[in-house]
């Protein structure tokens, strides 16, 4: 499909005033194309030839409309640190519409787009930092095979956008299968708008869950609360295996569908520190990187409460006991892959706790460390994982890996086979806070190749990539901790 053929349908904003308001974007005088992201232009059907079109630059911050565009600024509202906000909504964003693939539905959501009714305060605009941060975390997670959005292009401009300082605006266009957050069925149900929440329990449904559709509504709704759960479970499996830290779990970042949904001050773990927060406006550590699993529980709640209207009392709580089981099940899956381990043992939690607890201990860097086991063949001394741990704990690691090479001795497979398969399983390349500040300033100076580099290195992350070695370096000390706010 080429680029002028590309024509948005508006099912979403099809359901009424109740779900928000439709607005045009207010677009940028002088935008400039950053870049485009061929891997979406595949998802989307369109020729990857339209990359160079000059179109995008238009396109990407509102002058032109795509075909049967009816952009709409979608309501909804949330618990943002634990208190419930009802003055939330797109506030910068706008939804486009819908593009059909291969009878799947994306949403294309401009974000930056200017004022709308849900704005309070703010201007409406992003700024370059954060889009950035938006663009490469979306591809970051994609590459580690976790659910996440995408975005399909990055549009810079010339006007000052003001936060803690005087910043360039830009905009992006999100790509996701659903932009519904919890807050979009708090938002109804706060409201008494019961009518609409069936509505939107309905289109959700029919949508994601279509073996639900005939069911009544009761079942219904607890239906899609249970697909949300086990999809969120799954989600905070996979961040705490990759060591993510999202930063800002409201419910209103929320997605219903289990995708990793709204980046701000996220982090990937440096060192592994369970008690990691990588929001500085996280002051209680509500977000930290530890606390992710039981605050993707509480929001579940939160949306439990939502479906109340529908559900009894005891079956919500049926459906939200089915958390915790999925959540393990699924976190120990993924670290038995990096480990190593193709069958399951009952002591394989242990083995993984120890060797956490070792990594915590020793504030050993994370993605380097379980890169380097990936490479490890019981060679003694464990020289490259030495490195990574201080003296004081080396003796622990060795008796660690005593134990861990009994439980491979019981494996059915060889080192090489095993190697082989742990390095699918543990990134070389990892979206380091230090490494996308360094894409910021270059890209604040004009200078995109260090965005497009790590944009690639992103996409393979396990790859080795011999000649980008130092993309894949333990950050300096001044590159840990680097203090992620929630403005953009």
């Amino acid at each position: 499909m080429k680029l002028n053929e590309v024509t948005l349908s508006h099912h979403y904003a099809d359901l009424g005033d109740a779900f928000g308001t439709r607005i045009d974007p207010t677009p940028f005088e002088h935008p400039k194309l950053i870049h485009v992201n061929p891997a979406v232009l595949e998802l989307l059907g369109i020729d990857e030839s339209e990359a160079d079109n000059p179109d995008w630059a238009r396109l990407g911050c509102g002058s032109k409309p795509f075909k049967g565009s009816r952009p709409f600024a979608m309501k909804y509202t949330g618990h943002q640190f634990g208190v419930y906000n009802p003055d939330l909504g797109d506030g910068r964003a706008l939804l486009l519409g819908e593009l059909e693939h291969k009878g799947k539905l994306w949403d294309l959501h401009l974000k930056g787009a200017g004022k709308t009714p849900y704005s309070r305060f703010g201007d409406g605009r992003a700024v370059l930092r954060s889009t950035i941060r938006e663009y490469l975390a979306g591809e970051a997670l994609h590459g580690l095979g976790i659910r996440a959005t995408r975005a399909l292009c990055l549009v810079g401009s010339d006007e000052p956008v003001t936060r803690e300082r005087i910043e360039s605006g830009a905009m992006l266009i999100r790509v996701a299968e659903t932009h519904i957050r919890f807050g979009h069925f708090e938002y109804l149900f706060y409201t008494r708008q019961l009518e609409a929440l069936k509505q939107l329990i309905d289109f959700t449904c029919e949508r994601f869950l279509p073996e639900a559709q005939s069911l009544p509504d009761n079942e219904k709704a607890e239906a899609l609360l249970r697909f949300t759960v086990q999809r969120s479970a799954d989600l905070a499996a996979g961040w705490q295996a990759a060591g993510f830290a999202h930063g800002v779990l409201n419910t209103d970042n929320m997605s219903i569908i289990g995708d990793t949904f709204d980046f701000g001050p996220y982090g990937f773990l440096d060192d592994y520190e369970p008690e990691f927060i990588c929001n500085h406006s996280d002051h209680t550590g509500r977000y930290a990187f530890e606390q992710q699993p039981g605050v993707v529980l509480w929001n579940l709640n939160a949306l439990a409460h939502a479906f109340s209207a529908f559900v009894e009392t005891d079956s919500l709580k049926d459906c939200l006991e089915e958390f915790q089981p999925h959540l393990v099940d699924a976190y120990a899956a993924r670290m038995r892959s990096k480990l190593g381990l193709a069958t399951e043992e009952d002591g394989d939690r242990k083995l993984c706790a120890d060797l956490l607890q070792l990594l915590a201990d020793s504030r050993a860097d994370y993605p380097l460390f379980f890169r380097a086991l990936a490479h490890y063949r019981g060679e003694r001394p464990p020289a490259a994982l030495n490195e990574l741990v201080p003296a004081a704990q080396q003796e622990a690691l060795a008796q660690w890996l005593d134990h861990y090479d009994q439980r491979l001795a019981r494996e059915d497979s060889d080192s090489s086979a095993r190697n082989r398969a742990m390095l699918r399983s543990n990134p070389k390349f990892v979206l380091r806070n230090y490494l996308v500040q360094k894409v910021i300033d270059a890209a604040e100076g004009g200078d995109y190749r260090p965005l497009q580099t790590l944009f690639e290195l992103l996409q393979t992350p396990f790859d080795e990539h011999p000649e980008h070695e130092t993309w894949a370096a333990a950050p300096p000390e001044s590159g840990k901790h680097m203090p992620i706010s929630c403005s953009s």
